[in-house]
This record gives C-alpha cells, sequence and structure tokens, in this order.
C-alpha cells in the first residue's frame, strides 16, 4: 500500500479508532486517484469492522491538511486527449466524489482535523465529517474561478447552506477564511489548537465505547464540547462583512453583482482582495459557477454529486480549465488567455453545453 495516505489503527479499550494521515507534504497533501482509494477502501473495510468505532483524517506537517486535487495532473489528462473523454481527470472525479458521498453518508464517527491550508479537495473531505475541527492556522478557500474549475467535491451541497450569500461570495471571489469564519458558516464545528491533536486522539482512545453508533456519537460530542481551545481565535472576517457581502451577491443577475462588486471603492484590504478574485477569474467559470449553484439549491445529496460530475468532465474537455491552470501554476504568469473576455461575451448555448452529460463520462456508482 502506498505511504501517499497513513493507514493506522489505534487501541481505544477493546475497540479500534481508525486514522487516515494525508502523508505528501511537498505538495501540501495534494489529492491523487491513488489516494482517494486507498481513503475510500479503508472507510469501507472499517465501517463493517464491528472493532472500529471512530475514524480520524489528519494530515501530515505543520502546514496544510490538505491543499485540494492534484490538478496538474488533471491538467496533463486535458492536454492528452483534447476535447475527451479526458480518462484520468474524469475518473478521478469520479472516484473523488464517491469518497465525498461516503463521508457524508458514514455512519460512524469521523473527526477531520482542518489544521492549515484546506483548499479544494480539501475542504470537500472537512465538509464530509461530522466533526470538523479547524485550529489557529486554518485558512480554507475555494479558489477554482482562478483555475476555470468550479468548487466541486459537494461544494454545490454545503456553499448553498451557508448563512447569507456567503456561498456564492466565496464561490466567485476565491476569498480565504480562518478558523472563526469556519465556524460561522458552518465548515467548522470546533476550534482546537493544533498542539492538542495528541490529547484529543489519547483522549478518544480512553472513551467508554458502545456497540451502538448513537452512544459513541454522543459520547464523542460530550468530549470535543468539553475540550478549551488553547489557542486565540483568529478575528473574524466573514460576520462583520455580512452586510456588504449580502448586497453584492443579491440578485439572479451575474452580470449585475459583477458591476456592484468592481464599483465598491472602500480601503479594507480582505474586501478588495475578494474584489481582485472576482475580477481576474474566469469569466465562462464564473458563469458554470453561478448557474451550478442556483440550479443545486434544494438539491438532494445525491443529485448534487451526479451534477457536479457531469460538469466536470465537460469542463475537463474544454480548454479554459488547462489554460488556467497553467497561468496559475506551470508557467506562473498570471496572465491567462480566458476563453472570453468579460461576462457579458459568454454566449449562453456555450454554457448550457456544460450541464450536459458528454459522451462516455464514467459512472457515479454511488450506493443506493
Amino acid at each position: 500500500m502506498s505511504d501517499s495516505v497513513l493507514v493506522a489503527e489505534y487501541p481505544a479499550g477493546d475497540r479500534v479508532i481508525g486514522r487516515l494521515t494525508l502523508n505528501v507534504e511537498k505538495t501540501l497533501n495534494s489529492l491523487t486517484r491513488e489516494m482517494v482509494d486507498v481513503i475510500t477502501d479503508s472507510l469501507e473495510v472499517w465501517a463493517d469492522d464491528e472493532r472500529v468505532v471512530a475514524v480520524l483524517i489528519d494530515g501530515a506537517g505543520e502546514k496544510a491538511f490538505c491543499a485540494g486535487g492534484d490538478v496538474q495532473a488533471l491538467r496533463n489528462s486535458c492536454i492528452e486527449t483534447p476535447g475527451g473523454p479526458c480518462d484520468y481527470a474524469e475518473h478521478f472525479f469520479a472516484r473523488e466524489y464517491r469518497m465525498n458521498y461516503l463521508l457524508h453518508t458514514y455512519a460512524k464517527p469521523l473527526i477531520c482535523w482542518g489544521h492549515g491550508v484546506v483548499m479544494g479537495g480539501g475542504l470537500g473531505i472537512l465538509a464530509g465529517c461530522r466533526y470538523r475541527v479547524v485550529s489557529e492556522r486554518t485558512r480554507i478557500g475555494m479558489p477554482e474561478v482562478t483555475i476555470a474549475l468550479f468548487p466541486d467535491v459537494g461544494g454545490s451541497w454545503f456553499l448553498n447552506r451557508m448563512p447569507g450569500q456567503i456561498g456564492r461570495f466565496l464561490a466567485l471571489t476565491s476569498s480565504h477564511i480562518n478558523a472563526t469564519d469556519a465556524l460561522y458558516c458552518g465548515l467548522g464545528t470546533h476550534f482546537l489548537a493544533h498542539a492538542q491533536k495528541g490529547a484529543v486522539l489519547e483522549a478518544l482512545a480512553g472513551l467508554a465505547w458502545s456497540t451502538d453508533v448513537g452512544t459513541n456519537i454522543a459520547s464523542v460530542d460530550a468530549l470535543l464540547a468539553g475540550l478549551e481551545a488553547e489557542a486565540d481565535a483568529p478575528a473574524a472576517q466573514l460576520e462583520p462583512h455580512m452586510d456588504v457581502i449580502n448586497a453584492w451577491m443579491a440578485g439572479d443577475d451575474l452580470s449585475g453583482i459583477f458591476d456592484r462588486v468592481m464599483a465598491w471603492q472602500g480601503e479594507d484590504a480582505w474586501l478588495q482582495k475578494a474584489q481582485d478574485g472576482f475580477a481576474h477569474g474566469s469569466p465562462l467559470a464564473a458563469t458554470w459557477i453561478f448557474r451550478q449553484l442556483n440550479q443545486t439549491r434544494g438539491a438532494s445529496l445525491r443529485a448534487v454529486f451526479e451534477s457536479e460530475l457531469v460538469l466536470g468532465c465537460n469542463i475537463m474537455r474544454h480548454p479554459e480549465f488547462a489554460e488556467g491552470v497553467r497561468a496559475l501554476l506551470v508557467d506562473k504568469d498570471r496572465s491567462p488567455a480566458w476563453a472570453y473576455p468579460d461576462l457579458a461575451s459568454v454566449p449562453a448555448a456555450v454554457v448550457d453545453t456544460f450541464f450536459t452529460a458528454p459522451h462516455a463520462m464514467p459512472a457515479l456508482g454511488l450506493p443506493e
């Protein structure tokens, strides 16, 4: 088995706690298809193993839980077969979304330790877990608009469930948020210092575990609720700006939203960065992000992942994504040649094509 994900079991009385550690520090624990398979396979085995009472998912190193998927590998897949099917990329999405669905529907307590950078696919793992611990150095983001992707891995689910217009704001501006913000918008459930991870694992091992999952969940609830953070929480960014965020993002006219954001002339550095993120993202990507969020509002979890796979596969078959990754991560010139110069130039008929299942796309294969 690869060491890109460390799989371990820790004694907890006559039971065990499973642990999955993303272990590729040099890439900030970015997900590969192999890593996704190891996580999924381990979780499925542990789901049926009566010895395993809970699972902790964390990342190696001090910098990141997970910086997302390996987008350069996805880009290579797109370049190899322009117009698709893009075998590696599309099957990566199908496997990743199956993993995400498994996390969201897992019966046993899942604890994710979301320390450091948590972006893209990493956020998908965090958001899928029942317990989502954030720390003094947590930095969360969904920067997909900057590389012409979209907030997938269930983003259509959890972004639509945030207060006010936060989900739309984060998706269109690629803004980063901290632990305090994560608690406010529902991405985090508990704030603890990163240095407390060992003590938390030890406390979990010492719980009086039951054969009843509901009893075990109540025990973990009580344990985490009783812990006091040994670090100061960072200053809030989302809550103090809610009036501006809601005003910016109101309505169903994307061009109007963009114009309001660009017309803002305040001095707030965090909002200035959000404005800049929206201004420099792909206009085509902003259009499909906006439509995807609107179309999945109120959709079931299964329907969300099914729609995300259709959109993801279509994006892989269009050159916009490869160009976005080239400009940001390969050549690093930060001057992408987007397919359309502005939102007004994006034809509705072109956007429509991204929401129709392409030929020969992989099956998602979610359990019934």
